[in-house]
């Protein structure tokens, strides 16, 4: 699953490879990426000939504006890529969708999961068809954000454990279970700590630890696990390696020397460091 500097990843390198060049061709050799729409042909007829304006990102969701007023969304949190190919390249099997530039070059979707999805959309209608987003918590990656902002913003869920909260999208943007963990971990805090638990020191080390973790793993363009899934456009993995607990159990932890453990919250796997979080 790709999080929030995964998809800032692939947003900055679409706004530089894509920013400000006109669609020339559409085609859907795939099926199932655009159930939004009611045929290909609709899809394609609101793409071509439009001018890509930008690539901004909400939350997880890519978000190509055209000149037309429309824009175009991808949906690739739960898998697929998306891939800058020559014209002339083999197209892959498992290609979905692939959108052809004036300029020379093409942008493919191909997903082999079955969960990427792209539609277009009104640029202004964008909440309305993606509801969620009226409701979308700080997004650290998108804008600075003081320490005191984001204390009174955690302070309204005095009742939850910690990491819930970094994976509640009203709260937080675009976080998931894997910089969940490593906020945490450099934290020195354990997931199953009540927000209210927290002195006023820790709510400012965990904030530092939010905004540090993400920052650092954009900077280097995001995490592959090993499963593969992720790719930045030139089908590159991620190049940040600094993962101290995710899928870590039974190895050392790089601070303390202590074991990582992975225990279970709400049935789902964490990792963590019992040693030196607290």
């Amino acid at each position: 699953m790709a999080e929030v500097p995964e998809i800032e990843t692939l947003r900055r390198d679409l706004d530089r490879e894509i920013g400000g060049k006109r669609i020339k061709t559409v085609e859907v050799p795939g099926s199932g990426s655009i159930p939004r729409h009611s045929s290909k042909k609709q899809f394609i007829g609101l793409l071509e000939g439009a001018k890509v304006t930008s690539v901004v990102r909400r939350d997880l969701l890519l978000v190509a504006k055209l000149d037309t007023g429309d824009a175009l969304v991808t949906d690739m949190s739960n898998g697929g890529h998306l891939r800058r190919h020559a014209n002339k390249d083999d197209v892959d099997k498992a290609t979905k969708t692939i959108i052809a530039f004036t300029q020379g070059g093409q942008l493919r979707a191909i997903d082999t999961t079955g969960n990427l999805e792209q539609f277009v959309v009104p640029f202004d209608e964008l909440t309305e068809a993606v509801p969620e987003l009226a409701g979308l918590g700080l997004d650290v990656l998108d804008e600075p954000v003081s320490w005191t902002v984001f204390g009174n913003r955690i302070l309204q869920h005095r009742n939850v454990k910690l990491r819930a909260l970094l994976l509640d999208r009203t709260v937080l943007a675009g976080v998931g279970p894997m910089y969940a963990d490593e906020i945490l971990h450099a934290a020195g805090l354990r997931p199953d700590r009540d927000v209210a638990s927290m002195s006023t020191q820790e709510i400012r080390r965990f904030f530092r630890a939010v905004v540090e973790t993400l920052h650092e793993a954009a900077k280097h363009r995001g995490v592959t696990l090993a499963d593969g899934e992720y790719r930045d456009l030139a089908g590159k993995p991620g190049g940040w390696s600094e993962r101290q607990v995710y899928e870590r159990d039974g190895e050392a932890c790089l601070r303390c020397r202590g074991i990582v453990t992975k225990i279970r919250m709400a049935n789902k796997p964490v990792y963590l460091c019992e040693e030196c979080q607290v």
